[in-house]
């Protein structure tokens, strides 16, 4: 199991790290290059674009490559990505070196869930998830006060620096480590592979099960990924290190839940654990969309524990689908959620513009504007999964339609 399963964590922690560390170097990278906050917003979400322009390809050479040579050789992309990164002289630079890191990691997780349902049965597939995305969950934690303080001595170039040569560590670790294993579905043209997404998304049971994942992790990313920190400056009035810390908080919350709803995702129906998770999730978010300030480390700790119960989405999708297709559907889902992030982290950054900027911080009715529109969304596409049931058919080609 180990040496499946730790080679891609160590890429998966690689890629939270990056998707979240631009909210701690954010003022950095905003004084050096004189940007904007819709500069800004659109900086960090290129990650997100990269990563969603490359979902439905990935499905296709995961389930025709394996995701052992496909982690591999998309990690070393990550390693010039953040090559570049760290050697950028303008705001172009920047963001042609973030989105080569969003492609380089963006089979982090994809990889890695085709890799376990190759090797480990599917009854153990959501405690393997939910320990998975604790990795990453870890990687987000190191991205926060561990990263602040690695700034404070050597600097964000240097940080990604460092990232480089993490990054072909981790492409080497899974390509010589990995084993490879007879894929299912071998022999199958690739234009019957493409033409499976056709039958992913006419499958109305994808789109409602799609939904909330897409939605409320979504939120989060943009948040986690960028304007929560933004937010606890300018709205909570924090100071540097009281957003580090709570940051770290959410961080910490959403490495927990990983592993709680994970464990529970084997033992208790799938169905109602991500249905009340994601609940909770957005009657957080709907807190701080008002703003609220008060018992903050506690409504974020809870933020970040329910959210992740997206992930339960993943095996969801997998009792749906046939082998064959497990790269393909879990794609298709991410190429959803990665687009909304990068429209939802972009865009928040476009609201905010839109009201004064005072003293260098961004007004607090851009952020409620923002983020009502973005709860009143999470709340629709939980509302329509609300009566549905779990559903589990038989490998097949054919997916049911609810």
């Amino acid at each position: 199991m180990l040496v499946v399963f730790c080679p891609f964590a160590a890429g998966y922690f690689l890629s939270f790290f990056f998707r979240n560390v631009n909210a701690v170097i954010s003022r950095d990278l905003a004084r050096e290059f004189d940007l904007g906050p819709a500069d800004l917003g659109f900086l960090t979400s290129t990650y997100l674009l990269a990563f969603a322009a490359i979902q439905l390809p990935l499905g296709v050479l995961l389930d025709r490559y394996g995701p052992r040579r496909v982690v591999s050789a998309l990690l070393c992309v990550a390693a010039s990505g953040a090559l570049l990164f760290a050697f950028a002289r303008d705001f172009t630079m920047l963001a042609v070196g973030r989105a080569l890191i969003g492609l380089g990691v963006s089979a982090g997780l994809m990889g890695a869930i085709k890799a376990f349902t190759l090797w480990f049965p599917l009854s153990r597939l959501a405690t393997l998830n939910g320990l998975y995305l604790a990795i990453g969950g870890i990687g987000g934690l190191s991205a926060t006060a561990p990263a602040e303080a690695f700034l404070e001595a050597a600097g964000w170039r240097q940080l990604f620096m460092t990232l480089v040569f993490l990054s072909a560590a981790a492409a080497a670790l899974v390509f010589f480590v990995v084993p490879e294993k007879p894929l299912p579905g071998r022999g199958e043209t690739l234009r019957s592979q493409v033409a499976g997404f056709g039958r992913i998304f006419s499958s109305l049971a994808f789109w409602r099960i799609a939904a909330p994942l897409v939605a409320c992790h979504a939120c989060y990313q943009a948040l986690q990924g960028l304007w929560l920190a933004p937010w606890l400056y300018d709205v909570a009035g924090l100071e540097r290190p009281g957003v580090a810390q709570l940051l770290f908080v959410t961080a910490a919350a959403y490495t927990a839940g990983s592993i709680f709803f994970g464990i529970a995702g084997d033992r208790l129906p799938r169905m109602t654990i991500y249905k009340l998770g994601l609940a909770l999730s957005v009657a957080m978010f709907a807190l701080l969309s008002m703003g609220v300030t008060e018992h903050l480390p506690a409504i974020l700790a809870l933020y970040g524990f329910c959210t992740i119960s997206a992930a339960i989405a993943y095996p969801l999708f997998t009792a749906l689908f046939a082998a064959e297709m497990t790269g393909r559907v879990n794609t298709a889902s991410n190429v959803l959620m990665f687009s909304c992030s990068f429209a939802f982290q972009w865009g928040i950054g476009v609201v905010l513009r839109l009201y004064a900027v005072v003293d260098g911080r961004y007004a607090p009715q851009g952020y409620a504007a923002a983020f009502v529109g973005l709860a009143v969304l999470q709340l629709a596409a939980l509302l329509w999964i609300l009566p549905m049931r779990e559903t589990r058919v038989a490998p097949a080609l054919q997916p049911p339609r609810l």
